[in-house]
């Protein structure tokens, strides 16, 4: 096995490892939220996104060994880059909702609407880090058919996720006025001129692996 690919496998140990890690902070959470009186919104399509993360890991690393697939800097490398970035953003994420942060919707728009960190931009920033984040780490080590299938199946999932998420938000008269104007993934150039840092408390959404 050339030295690239233990590495890569390693990588690849070292994501399915945090997203395990990021599991137990999440019920500790969610513990935390419910006890406040903040209540877990049922979630159809939750196991479909851990399978998901799951399988781009698995996929990745049997396509990589069985299919013999080189390292290529000249994808390498920007999908190394575009990886990084998306979990800068990610943590960014998770900094911003602090105790507040999950993998589950939870109903917890009673304790505020966070509007500081990357919300200031857009409503859904761990969404954009997720889904740039599964299709780069297969490309990595050029897994590009598990890097096109995850993504794939990835807007399908995240279309069912999105439906009950903003159902919860969409409910709230603070977040419509607050959020309501500002675009999902992609920030525009209003969003950018008018962003202010503010203070905020909880979203429903928390975190938006296995997923906002």
């Amino acid at each position: 096995m050339a030295a690239s690919e233990t590495a890569f496998l390693v990588l690849l140990g070292a994501v399915g490892l945090g997203r395990l890690l990021e599991m137990r902070l999440s019920r500790r959470h969610q513990r935390a939220l419910a006890a406040g009186g903040a209540p877990r919104v049922a979630d159809p399509g939750f196991a479909a996104m851990v399978a998901l993360h799951t399988g781009v890991l698995v996929a990745a690393a049997l396509e990589v060994v069985a299919l013999h697939r080189p390292f290529t800097p000249t994808l390498g490398v920007p999908a190394l880059v575009a990886f990084a970035l998306a979990n800068g953003l990610r943590w960014w994420v998770i900094a911003t909702l602090g105790p507040h942060w999950n993998v589950q919707v939870m109903g917890s728009l009673g304790f505020g609407v966070v509007t500081g960190g990357p919300y200031r931009f857009v409503r859904h920033p761990n969404y954009v880090a997720v889904f740039v984040e599964l299709l780069a780490l297969p490309l990595i080590h050029g897994a590009w058919i598990t890097a096109l299938a995850g993504a794939a199946l990835h807007v399908v999932v995240l279309r069912r996720r999105l439906a009950v998420e903003e159902a919860v938000l969409a409910a709230d008269a603070a977040y419509r006025d607050t959020m309501g104007g500002k675009p999902r993934f992609i920030p525009s150039l209003p969003s950018l001129t008018r962003a202010r840092p503010s203070q905020g408390a909880a979203r429903p959404g928390g975190a938006e692996w296995p997923t906002s």
